[in-house]
């Protein structure tokens, strides 16, 4: 039999081959898989791991694939009629001149804290596509409320993100779903959270986007997080945490973010993530700033 290496693709057979991963480490018999679309980190034995093409992913991850081309497009789109939306609102009442009006945008700042290296990236280049200002950390999940304590002074964002890996515990101590310790690491977003409301409390000024892998969207939410995972204990994609909080950062101050609009063009939609009503971060300044080499200024001094 052909075992799997370190870096293969493969999927489980145990679990119908579902879900596509890529093995991280191998210890004897044993591999350390971490999932290509979901926030998934698992252990399995070699001889459950059957190797995959990058070309034929799993159902689940094709499934997924298709949903995150979908909600990139339709964020795109959601730019390009904020963009219409500044023009016409510009255009008229208290901007009155002959001119196409001319104005910069400012999105909402994203502070992105991610206990996994690689989801980060991924997580980067999408804010990146979209234009959206971002500070992004690999920080591990039990140091995180330490790091904002650090960073919030001095980075001031609009929205924080805080996510990595979780999922409910096998060996748990207990039964019980809403006892935080049948979690991997909702206790440290939970204290992350309550980190990141002492320093702002208004839930308008500072939106905190929480959770991984079946985390517990309860707990999160009553920390103080605006949108969290995961209501239904399911597996969200690497995704869906930038997706809501680039939704954040290109909703105008004048709006609110509409709760099911969002969740539902989600990856996971709202058995993976939830959250409350909550204004945008997006402004429009004037006028339009320019290129200050070329300006001919005449010093008055």
């Amino acid at each position: 039999m052909d075992l799997a290496n370190l870096g293969d693709l493969v999927v489980r057979k145990s679990y119908g081959g579902d879900i596509t991963f890529r093995v991280e480490m191998i210890e004897q018999n044993k591999a350390v898989i971490k999932g290509t679309e979901f926030r998934l980190l698992a252990d399995a034995p070699l001889v459950d791991l059957v190797k995959v093409h990058p070309d034929t992913p799993g159902e689940k991850a094709q499934r997924a694939q298709i949903k995150a081309t979908e909600s990139l497009q339709r964020l795109n789109r959601d730019r390009q009629e904020q963009v219409e939306r500044n023009r016409a609102a510009l255009s008229q009442g208290w901007y009155m001149q002959s001119e196409e009006p001319s104005y910069f945008e400012v999105p909402g700042k994203v502070l992105h804290l991610d206990g996994d290296k690689r989801y980060l990236e991924k997580s980067l280049n999408l804010y990146e596509k979209l234009r959206i200002p971002v500070h992004g950390y690999y920080v591990t999940e039990s140091t995180m409320p330490g790091a904002l304590y650090q960073m919030l002074p001095s980075i001031q964002p609009d929205i924080v993100v805080i996510t990595g890996h979780d999922g409910v515990l096998k060996n748990r101590p207990t039964s019980d779903l809403y006892n935080l310790n049948s979690y991997k690491n909702s206790k440290y977003f939970v204290e992350a959270i309550r980190t990141a409301r002492q320093y702002e409390r208004n839930f308008d000024s500072l939106t905190i986007v929480a959770g991984a892998c079946q985390s517990h969207f309860e707990a999160l939410l009553q920390a103080g997080a605006n949108f969290a995972s995961s209501p239904s204990r399911v597996l969200i994609h690497a995704l869906d945490p930038v997706y809501i909080a680039a939704k954040a950062s290109l909703t105008s101050i004048r709006d609110t973010i509409h709760v099911s609009d969002v969740l539902n063009n989600t990856i996971s939609g709202t058995q993976g993530v939830g959250g409350i009503e909550t204004r945008g971060s997006y402004r429009v300044g004037l006028p339009k700033l320019q290129d200050l080499s070329t300006l001919k200024v005449v010093p008055s001094m």
